[in-house]
C-alpha cells in the first residue's frame, strides 16, 4: 500500500492549511462567545473551492476525488480552529451538495449546485424530528401529493444551518405509503410560504455553526423539487450519512494533528521542576496516546474514503471511522488541557474549546451508541 500524497494532493492540502490560517480564525473567541455565523468566512471558503471540492467540474465544482476530499477536510482541520465553521460546511457538503450529485435531475442540479458551491446560497438536511431523534424510520412529517404538487407538514429540530439556510433538504412521509415506501425527500425553499424556521439556542460547543427548528405547515412544494422517486427517502439519508461519517470526521482528525503539534510545543518549552513538562512520563504517555488515536483515525477516515472512492458500499467501515474518531477526538481535548494544566482550562487559552466543540461528534451524524448498534447487527449479532 502506498500512503504518500500526490504532487496535486500535498499543494492542495498545503494551501488548505495556509488559506485557513489566514482566513478563518480572526475574532475566533469573540465569534464563539455569542455564537455568530461567520458568513463572510464562509464566502471566504467558497472563493478558495471548499464547497465545490466533491462536486464534478461538469456541474461547477472542482471535481476532486473522495480521497483528496478528505485529505483537504483534513488539513483545513489542521489550520482552522473555528471547529463549527467547518462542521457547517461539512453538513452542507455531505448532506445536501452530494445528494444532488448522486440522486438529482439535472435540472435540480443546475438549480442548486452553482449556488451551493458558490456560497450564494446555504443548504440544511432536515431530518430529525422531536419524537424521532435516530428513529429515523418513524417520520411523522407528511408529504400528500395535489396533482403536480405535494403538501409538506411537519416539524424538525437541532437542523445544522436552518437559520441561515436558504434550500432545505427536507424528509416526509408520503401520504397512505407506510414505512419506508413512503419515506421520500424534498428540495424545500426556506423562505417559501408555510415554512418556519427558528433558532438561536445556546450550545455547549459549535457555537459558530447555527441550529434551529423547522416547522412547516401546508408548504406546497412541485413535484419537481421531490429528490429521487416516492420511496427512496431513506436511500438517500443512508447515502449522506456513510459520505458525512467518513468525510466530515476527516475535518476532525486534522484538530486533533493541531492538538497534539500545540501539546508538544507546550510540553517542550513549559519548565517545571528544572525541566520541561515533556521529560516526565505523566505528561509523555498523554501526547504518545494522543498519536496513536490521531494514526489509528486518519487510517479509518483514509480507508473508507479509498473504498468509495471505489465505488463501494462502506457502511460498516463508516460507523467504524466515525465511532472511533469522534470518540479519540474527546479523549485527546481531555488529555490537552491536563497537559496544558491550568492555562489549558482557561477560554483565553482556545485549549477547552476543541473539547466542548468534541463531545458534539458523538452524537450528531448518528450517537456512538447507535453506531455501535450498527455495527453488531452487521456482525451478526
Amino acid at each position: 500500500m502506498d500512503f504518500s500524497l500526490s504532487a496535486q494532493q500535498r499543494e492542495l492540502t498545503e494551501a488548505a492549511t495556509a488559506f485557513a490560517r489566514k482566513e478563518l480564525n480572526q475574532d475566533l473567541a469573540k465569534r464563539d462567545e455569542a455564537g455568530e455565523f461567520p458568513r463572510d468566512a464562509w464566502r471566504a471558503c467558497a472563493k478558495f473551492g471548499v464547497q465545490g471540492l466533491p462536486v464534478p467540474a461538469e456541474l461547477g465544482g472542482a471535481g476532486c476525488d473522495v480521497l483528496t476530499t478528505a485529505l483537504v477536510m483534513e488539513a483545513l482541520g489542521y489550520g482552522c480552529q473555528d471547529n463549527g465553521l467547518l462542521f457547517s460546511l461539512n453538513a452542507q457538503m455531505w448532506s445536501v451538495e452530494l445528494p444532488l450529485v448522486i440522486f438529482g435531475t439535472a435540472a435540480q442540479q443546475q438549480a442548486y449546485l452553482p449556488g451551493l458551491v458558490s456560497g450564494d446560497i446555504i443548504g440544511g438536511h432536515a431530518m430529525t424530528e422531536p419524537g424521532t431523534g435516530s428513529d429515523a424510520l418513524h417520520l411523522r412529517s407528511r408529504a400528500e401529493r395535489h396533482g403536480d404538487h405535494y403538501l409538506l407538514t411537519g416539524a424538525k429540530q437541532y437542523i445544522t444551518n436552518a437559520p441561515v439556510a436558504d434550500v432545505l433538504l427536507f424528509y416526509a412521509q408520503v401520504a397512505d405509503r407506510p414505512g419506508l415506501t413512503g419515506l421520500s425527500a424534498f428540495l424545500v425553499d426556506a423562505r417559501a410560504p408555510g415554512v418556519e424556521i427558528t433558532g438561536g439556542w445556546d450550545k455547549m460547543g459549535l457555537r459558530t455553526s447555527p441550529m434551529g427548528e423547522i416547522a412547516l405547515t401546508d408548504c406546497l412544494v412541485p413535484a419537481e423539487n421531490r429528490l429521487g422517486p416516492e420511496g427512496a427517502g431513506m436511500a438517500i439519508f443512508n447515502s449522506s450519512m456513510e459520505w458525512e461519517r467518513s468525510c466530515l470526521f476527516a475535518s476532525a482528525v486534522g484538530a486533533m494533528r493541531r492538538q497534539l503539534d500545540a501539546c508538544v510545543e507546550y510540553a517542550n518549552s513549559r519548565q517545571q521542576f528544572g525541566q520541561p513538562i515533556g521529560k516526565f512520563q505523566a505528561v509523555a504517555g498523554k501526547l504518545a496516546d494522543m498519536y496513536v488515536r490521531l494514526e489509528a483515525a486518519k487510517l479509518l477516515i483514509y480507508r473508507v474514503a479509498w473504498l468509495k472512492q471505489q465505488g463501494k458500499s462502506a457502511p460498516a467501515e463508516a460507523a467504524a471511522a466515525k465511532l472511533f474518531t469522534s470518540e479519540a477526538w474527546v479523549a485527546s481535548s481531555r488529555d490537552a488541557i491536563q497537559a496544558h494544566g491550568a492555562w489549558g482550562y482557561l477560554k483565553e487559552a482556545g485549549i477547552e474549546r476543541d473539547l466542548r466543540d468534541a463531545i458534539a461528534s458523538t452524537i450528531y451524524s448518528g450517537t456512538s451508541e447507535i453506531q455501535r448498534v450498527i455495527l453488531a447487527r452487521m456482525l451478526g449479532l
